[in-house]
């Protein structure tokens, strides 16, 4: 299986993080992946960490909410709060506002879908809200990226 992660740029002068991803199915199929929650649960936490949605309202102004499991049985919470929608091109949502230990976070993203010539392209930015909260949370957000996304390649593989 081929890597999916095609690029992974970081831009602390626009506070961003950008992600290209490509896979080898119709932009629509990798739409459902990202809109439906129990198929994000097979690659939003990587391997090490799998997620839980225990909520997901995907809707304007609704929300997702979700529990990582570390191998001790850790749980780390996550939210995203969901501000725009255009359907199989792209969502937009707030990470973690209301996550109060973690100063972090809130962190706005965008996953935006493509078609491309072999299948179809994810385009991820994630924006921060001060260069130090983005410095230290890239190192284990990059893990998570490269452990993640491969798993979502073998989901869509399934088809």
């Amino acid at each position: 299986m081929t890597m999916p992660v095609t690029d992974i740029t970081k831009d602390p002068e626009n506070l961003t993080l950008t992600v290209i991803a490509d896979f080898p199915v119709p932009q629509q199929r990798l739409w459902e992946a990202w809109t439906d929650p129990r198929q994000l649960e097979r690659f939003w936490g990587p391997p090490f960490a799998p997620a839980t949605f225990t909520h997901h309202d995907f809707t304007v102004g609704g929300r997702a909410e979700y529990y990582l499991t570390g191998t001790d049985g850790e749980k780390w919470n996550g939210t995203w709060r969901f501000t725009a929608i255009d359907p199989i091109d792209s969502f937009e949502a707030y990470d973690g506002e209301d996550n109060a230990e973690d100063d972090n976070l809130p962190a706005a993203m965008r996953f935006a879908f493509e078609t491309t010539a072999a299948g179809s392209r994810l385009v991820g930015i994630t924006r921060f809200g001060s260069l130090e909260a983005m410095e230290e949370t890239l190192p284990g957000m990059e893990v998570g990226i490269r452990a993640a996304l491969p798993q979502l390649d073998a989901l869509l593989a399934e088809d």
